[in-house]
């Protein structure tokens, strides 16, 4: 159950950043979890961390983790 409400959170996340385009500006390799949907990646794993959840993403080449604060506000970083 614990998993269904997880997912669902994450996926309302997704859509909620690909609509709003929040662009967080960290470094060179930095997206949303909306655009990264957008490009493809899929969501892999996603882990509580305090008040928020850090995300994972890859597609075939690259991998994200993302910080998921609310539906609003997520910084994604590649990772590899």
């Amino acid at each position: 159950m614990r998993n269904a409400a997880l997912a669902t959170l994450v996926l309302l996340g997704t859509a909620a950043a690909a609509s709003a385009q929040q662009d967080v500006q960290v470094g060179a390799s930095s997206a949303t979890m909306g655009e990264l949907a957008g490009q493809g990646f899929e969501i892999k794993a996603a882990a509580p961390n305090g008040s928020r959840y850090v995300v994972f993403m890859q597609n075939d080449t690259s991998a994200y983790a993302c910080e998921f604060v609310n539906t609003t506000q997520t910084q994604c970083r590649q990772i590899n």
